[in-house]
């Protein structure tokens, strides 16, 4: 008897280390839908190289900022960052962490443009207002003269959700426009004017994809997985810069000289001859302090995600940060205690 209560016990504190050590060994966040592609990279290698299972809901940056905030998930993830008054409701606070900076683009469905199709901020504005509905435009002419533009009805199609893609695309019409920010203004949920919502950058795509005639927002690389056709922006320079990861990082030359403590900052209609004008940073959102588990498996993954992961973003159309940035990035990630 003795002996065999030697061996349930012993086999219950195995039992006990295996779950502990599977407990270790995983992480959950949601969020952003905006960097998902790299995110999901990152989470594959990692969990090869370290044995770390990351599980990530897509499901916009509203959404991650709203599960971090209730506690139901180790890391949030946003294109948008948090207000002082939504930091002020998550005990502990918040970091902001960069990950990547990436494009906002505007895809497009029209028979016969397959590309070169510019557009100012103050045209996107007059369409995103519903107050330009037709392709053939005077406005739209004006920019693209030698471009047969169909009589085609414009359907504008936005996000349904909470949405970091949504924060960057309308920072950037406020900027532009006086009328767009007293009128509907910037955020990650905002009281559209026209058009039909697609949920996160996929159902965006989706729709535009399906709709001849139709305008969206994405993230470049939905684009190029979509192999959809997208515009080209005039920024503050006059210019019509390709999105890129030089015209990005571009984008971001000014805020990263003078980037605030707490890494928030938008990068939209920044200055400079080649700088893309619907740029953005993407954050991880994640607590100052940790369980020991939870905190160890974070941390070994963010240590790598700036060490390792920053090569694998410009194949997927993002921007890496900066060494100068990596390095400041690296030394709050350092101050997360578990």
């Amino acid at each position: 008897m003795k002996k065999t209560n030697l061996i349930l016990a012993v086999a219950m504190a195995l039992g006990m280390g295996l779950s502990a050590s599977a407990r270790a060994a995983s992480l959950n966040g949601a969020g952003a839908t905006f960097p998902y592609p790299i995110y999901s990279k990152w989470f594959y290698e990692y969990n090869k190289s370290a044995g770390v299972k990351i599980n990530y809901q897509s499901i916009g940056s509203g959404g991650g900022i709203r599960q971090i905030t209730e506690g139901t998930v180790d890391f949030g993830a946003s294109d948008g960052p948090m207000t002082a008054d939504q930091i002020s409701k998550v005990s502990g606070g918040i970091y902001h962490l960069p990950t990547v900076m990436g494009a906002v683009v505007l895809v497009y469905n029209l028979p016969g443009v397959s590309a070169g199709l510019k557009l100012t901020g103050e045209t996107l504005t007059a369409i995103y207002m519903g107050e330009v509905t037709k392709w053939n435009d005077a406005t739209i002419k004006a920019t693209n003269p030698s471009v047969e533009l169909p009589d085609t009805n414009i359907t504008v199609v936005h996000r349904s959700d909470g949405s970091g893609t949504s924060n960057i695309f309308t920072d950037y019409l406020s900027k532009v426009s006086t009328s767009w920010a007293s009128q509907v203004g910037r955020g990650t949920a905002v009281k559209w004017p026209a058009g039909v919502g697609g949920k996160g950058n996929e159902g965006v795509a989706g729709l535009v994809k399906q709709i001849p005639g139709a305008i969206g927002y994405v993230e470049l690389a939905y684009a190029h997985q979509n192999k959809m056709s997208f515009a080209l922006i005039k920024n503050k320079a006059g210019n019509y810069p390709e999105p890129s990861v030089e015209t990005v990082t571009a984008a971001a030359s000014g805020a990263l000289k003078n980037m605030p403590s707490d890494f928030r900052v938008m990068i939209t209609n920044e200055p400079g001859a080649n700088a893309y004008p619907i740029s953005g940073f993407t954050w991880l959102l994640v607590h100052p302090k940790y369980g020991h588990d939870a905190g160890k498996a974070l941390v070994g993954f963010l240590n790598w995600a700036y060490d390792q992961g920053q090569g694998m973003a410009s194949s997927l159309d993002y921007a890496p940060l900066p060494s100068s940035l990596v390095e400041k990035v690296k030394a709050k990630v350092a101050t997360i205690q578990f």
